[in-house]
Order: structure tokens, then C-alpha cells, then sequence
């Protein structure tokens, strides 16, 4: 069986950070040394003093990952995420568009008893009990654009707990397309009877800011546009494929 040898463009890159457009099928970091995105960052920055990722992306997750080059640089990440200062905006997509269109979800979040590597989220009594183990999280959303029975959903993570965004969506009655470890549906049926399949969780990480580590009255704003297969989906449920883009002005 032949292997897809997987390549992460470059995005942006100057003296303090390293910004990288992750594709789908490859994990951000990988404890035992095997393929990853921070593997595919060393081998395109060999030169970089200090490689440190500023996020983690999920294998099914596309879009921009940002990698600190050096300690400054991850230092003021630091200091900028406790500030709030540091924002990723997300474009998701969903067959089960929310009942409301915008505002917040906070349901706490904690490890899957059934399995180690899914999380889920608990009813907001549960998460005030504090249990051990359990995380307090915020996700702040909108509904950003129709099409047929899908709606594009713009993400902030106030907070970045693991699998956050998925979770949320789930708990919240509206799990991303193809997104089946979370409830998403992977086959999502159109007014005229035509099945349109989502292989994977339709999450893209689509705007990024930062301090500028060089300069901290300035600002580093990045913006990439949605990963083709997101794009082909909202198109063959009749959306305008304009309506997906995702600015840094959605970061406020």
C-alpha cells in the first residue's frame, strides 16, 4: 500500500515565527517521533534556534499552525495568550445548523471514560462540582453563512482545551460535518435527494494574531483561505464559496 507523502505550505515566516498551512491526515506533534507537522516544520526551518508549536491542530483539522523560532518569541505567546492578546479564529461546518445564531458555549470538558483520546463535555451542573479531571472551557460562536442544509459557523477559542471546538459543537446539537468520533454526519443529504459525503471533521483554523514578537506595538495578523474540501462541500450544497472567507477583522 502506498503511503500519501504529506507537505505543509509556508504561510509566513520572519526572524521569531514560523507560520505553516497544515493539511488534513497528520497530527501537529507526535510523542513517538513519527510523522507530524512539527517533523515537516524542522525539515522546512532546520536553521530555527528554538521550533516550538504555539498550537496543536487534530489530524482531521486544516489551517494555519503558528511555530514560535525562537524563545522570545514563545514568551511573548505566553504572556499574550494570558492577556488575551493572542486569537484563532475557526471556520466549522455543520448539517444541523444552531437554534441560535451567535453567542457563547462554556460546557466543561473532560477526558472520555470510554476512551482516552475523546473528550466530552459535561451539563453545566456537573462541571460547577469540579470533578477531578475536569477543564473549564469557552467558545464563543456565529453563524457566518447558509447553504442547503449547512451553516458555516465562525469559532473562537477562548480557551484551548483538546478537541474544544468538536466537543462544543457536539454538546451544543450541531457536531461538525464528518466529524463521526463526535456525532458529526459523514453523509449529509440535500433537499433533491443527492448525498454528499464529509470525510473528515470540517474544522479549519482560518485567521491568527499575535504581538509581533520584533515589535510588540504591532501586530501579526494572518489570514488563509478554506481547505479545498471544505470549499467543494459548501459549493455542491449551492453556497457561494466567497461566503466561507474567514478575515483577521473576525478576530476582534
Amino acid at each position: 500500500m502506498r503511503v500519501p507523502i504529506l507537505t505543509a505550505a509556508v504561510v509566513y515566516r520572519d526572524r521569531h515565527l514560523l507560520v505553516l498551512d497544515k493539511p488534513v491526515g497528520i497530527a501537529t506533534t507526535a510523542p513517538d517521533a513519527g510523522p507530524s507537522l512539527f517533523a515537516l516544520a524542522r525539515e522546512l526551518d532546520p536553521h530555527a534556534p528554538a521550533l516550538h508549536p504555539l498550537s496543536r491542530l487534530d489530524t482531521q483539522v486544516s489551517g494555519l499552525v503558528t511555530f514560535a523560532r525562537t524563545a522570545h518569541a514563545n514568551q511573548v505567546a505566553i504572556d499574550a495568550r494570558k492577556l488575551g492578546t493572542l486569537r484563532r479564529a475557526y471556520l466549522g461546518i455543520t448539517a444541523r445548523p444552531p437554534s441560535v445564531a451567535s453567542g457563547d458555549w462554556t460546557f466543561a470538558i473532560a477526558l472520555d471514560a470510554r476512551d482516552p483520546k475523546h473528550r466530552r463535555a459535561l451539563p453545566h451542573e456537573a462541571s460547577r462540582a469540579q470533578a477531578s479531571g475536569v477543564k473549564q472551557a469557552h467558545t464563543r460562536y456565529r453563524v457566518h453563512a447558509l447553504a442547503g442544509p449547512l451553516a458555516a459557523l465562525d469559532l473562537w477559542p477562548v480557551t484551548g482545551r483538546t478537541h474544544q471546538l468538536r466537543v462544543h459543537a457536539s454538546a451544543a446539537g450541531c457536531p461538525l460535518a464528518g466529524d463521526t468520533a463526535y456525532g458529526g454526519d459523514k453523509r449529509i443529504t440535500l433537499a433533491n435527494g443527492r448525498i454528499l459525503p464529509a470525510g473528515r471533521a470540517m474544522l479549519h483554523c482560518a485567521a491568527f494574531r499575535m504581538p509581533n514578537p520584533e515589535d510588540g506595538s504591532r501586530l501579526i495578523e494572518i489570514a488563509l483561505e478554506p481547505a479545498a474540501d471544505m470549499v467543494a462541500l459548501w459549493k455542491a450544497a449551492g453556497g457561494d464559496p466567497a461566503l466561507l472567507a474567514l478575515s483577521v477583522d473576525n478576530l476582534t
